[in-house]
């Protein structure tokens, strides 16, 4: 890519991919502008300052809209493409590709063609008195109406010609300092709004327009490119209207830089009178007359070489592809920055929707395991929150079965109670069995609440860990809908888990009661016995307060070794009942009544966030342009 013609080229060719794509600088600061990045040359100047003229004259052709107030009411993109001598001279609007047009002024008629449309390998070409002209304000007029609104939208206009030279030009809004007639009271904020939008990034190149028969301190052009280029690097002056300068008064001030210094070289220029207009004076007669200006003025004589419209274009075209040669690589560094973030966003937010059901149900099983996943790496240590179901066992439970009212239960008192309630009206002869049995039945009781508190509290964990499973699954966050039936899903089978282990755990209690130790008690005579060291003890002591009491320390021996067995139990009842159910069929009911959905229903699952659809909208258009931009700079 050594060429001016492919440097300006690749700018022009990825300057209308940015407009197709809605990228046209200003305004929207969701996405980073290409266009903004693309050096171009924005042309500047006052209503009456000769801009179109300029224009014309670069271009050699009648084609610009005229007329009293604002004409150019759209920023208007003018690329110019150099072609080989002698070949035919159209242009083309990017709003209507394959359809060129070989009329450019009005009523010139068509020397090419006899008809109004002529068709040659699927290309139409349009000619018509005055063709490109009345497009250019047709196209204006479709987007601001036939008002004096202006818009930001540009209008895109390539000539190809064996007069031009390869340049791109962005025709602005002409500045005013009066809203007339018809034009909304903002109007002169807004078209500097306008015009200070491009002029002031960094990579635009300002051509600033002054008439010569205005003194150049009340030049908006220059005042505001003053502003927005402060030292003139960016900034090429141009004078027209040198040749109505009063007589005896010129502008060699300005122009060899005296009076208003840039760092850029100032340009005169000699436009056709609006006499010559009104007699359509070709723009070659033109040019040649604006040479002869030059040559023979005995003030400006000198810079003869340096000045004109054939001299500001060759100029402009030098410096744009200078521009455009030094920010090559920074502008691929960008698009490439940009496209790795668009492509990551673009995986956030998720592909498009397929539109047949089975890509739907595919979809919503990806989203699904998606969920899944995530809630199994909480349970398993990948992510905080499975260490609060350790937390009830280690903790939370034994720290329960600590606070069990058994002292009250196997104080002396109650023990009496017990033991002689059991015994009836015929007192135990040997051992009081049935009181034991009462006292330790009662006893196990107790044991009911911290068993099924434990399932309660790991139940709310594991809804704690569905909450935030459901809120870090990134695919879920664009299908609110499909979310809350996850939720309710999980949320149901956690309940059914949560019964299932109640029950679990209060059988494990009632299974204490059902079956006592034997073995247990087989050793407390013995015990006794060899503690008291006199085997008549137990027969003295029967009825007495020390039986009693031996009576309640047994009990709770046995109701100790039974706290320790339920303390190993519960928690495995809890797990193998809640959490591996949880880890392995959370979702399982929800799969069968999915796979009886129809597509519709399915549709209703994957309805999305409409703020998200735009963003996604927005975000693939955008990576579109970029990656074109990629494949025209690789190119």
């Amino acid at each position: 890519m050594t060429t001016m013609e492919s440097l300006i080229g690749l700018v022009n060719r990825i300057q209308r991919a940015c407009t197709v794509l809605g990228d046209y600088g200003g305004g929207d600061n969701t996405f980073s502008s290409l266009w903004e990045a693309l050096p171009s040359v924005a042309v500047v100047g006052g209503q009456s300052s000769g801009k179109s003229s300029v224009l014309e004259s670069i271009v050699g052709r009648d084609f610009l809209p005229r007329g009293s107030g604002i004409v150019t009411r759209r920023p208007l993109v003018l690329q110019l493409h150099k072609t080989d001598e002698g070949s035919q001279e159209y242009a083309e609007f990017l709003h209507l590709p394959k359809r060129r047009f070989t009329d450019f002024v009005a009523d010139s008629g068509c020397m090419d063609c006899s008809s109004s449309v002529n068709f040659e390998f699927g290309t139409y070409f349009f000619c018509g008195p005055g063709a490109v002209r009345n497009e250019i304000q047709e196209e204006t007029d479709r987007i601001t109406g036939k008002t004096k609104q202006i818009s930001p939208v540009p209008i895109h206009l390539s000539i190809y010609s064996p007069n031009v030279v390869n340049l791109t030009l962005i025709d602005l809004p002409g500045l005013t300092k009066v809203a007339i007639e018809g034009q909304p009271e903002t109007i002169v904020d807004d078209i500097e709004t306008m015009v200070r939008s491009y002029v002031e990034k960094p990579n635009c190149i300002i051509l600033a327009i002054s008439p010569a028969n205005q003194d150049i301190a009340t030049s908006d052009a220059m005042k505001l490119a003053r502003e927005v280029d402060p030292s003139g690097d960016r900034t090429f002056g141009v004078l027209t209207k040198l040749d109505l300068m009063d007589k005896g008064t010129n502008a060699l001030d300005v122009l060899e830089g005296r009076s208003y210094r840039l760092q850029q070289p100032w340009v005169g220029i000699v436009n056709r009178s609006q006499a010559d207009i009104n007699k359509n004076v070709d723009m070659i007669v033109a040019r040649r007359k604006e040479r002869e200006y030059f040559a023979t003025s005995p003030d400006y004589g000198h810079l003869a070489s340096k000045m004109g419209s054939e001299y500001l274009a060759k100029l402009l075209s030098q410096h744009l592809e200078s521009v455009i040669r030094s920010r090559i690589p920074s502008i691929t560094s960008s698009i490439n920055k940009t496209i790795d973030e668009l492509e990551s966003e673009m995986d956030h937010l998720g592909r498009p929707i397929a539109l047949d059901a089975g890509a739907q149900l595919y979809t919503v099983l990806e989203v699904c395991r998606a969920f899944e996943r995530i809630f199994k790496e909480h349970l398993d240590g990948g992510r905080p929150g499975g260490d609060r179901i350790y937390g009830v066992f280690d903790n939370q439970l034994p720290a329960a079965l600590k606070k069990l009212p058994f002292d009250r239960h196997l104080s002396l008192q109650n023990v009496r109670r017990v033991v002689s309630e059991a015994d009836g009206y015929q007192p135990h002869l040997i051992a009081p069995e049935q009181g034991y049995r009462r006292l330790i039945e009662g006893a196990l009781n107790y044991f009911r609440g911290p068993a099924e508190a434990s399932v309660d509290a790991v139940n709310f964990v594991l809804k704690e860990l569905v909450r935030k499973s459901i809120g870090e699954t990134q695919e879920l966050k664009r299908f609110p809908t499909l979310q809350a039936d996850i939720a309710a899903a999980a949320n149901e089978a956690l309940e059914r888990f949560r019964d299932e282990s109640k029950k679990t755990v209060v059988r494990l209690v009632d299974m204490e009661s059902s079956y006592l130790t034997v073995d247990f008690f087989r050793k407390l005579p013995q015990e006794v016995e060899n503690k008291g060291g006199n085997p008549q003890a137990p027969v003295t002591d029967r009825y007495g307060e020390g039986h009693f009491r031996r009576i309640g320390s047994n009990v709770s021996s046995y109701i100790g070794m039974v706290s320790d067995t339920l303390k190993n139990t519960i928690p495995k009842a809890v797990v193998f009942c809640q959490v591996k159910e949880a880890k392995q069929s959370l979702l399982t009911r929800f799969y069968t009544q999915l796979g009886k959905k129809e597509g519709k229903q399915l549709l209703q699952l994957l309805d999305e966030d409409p703020a998200l659809m735009e963003r996604r909208q927005q975000c693939a258009k955008r990576l579109e342009l970029y990656k074109a931009a990629r494949d025209e700079i690789d190119s």
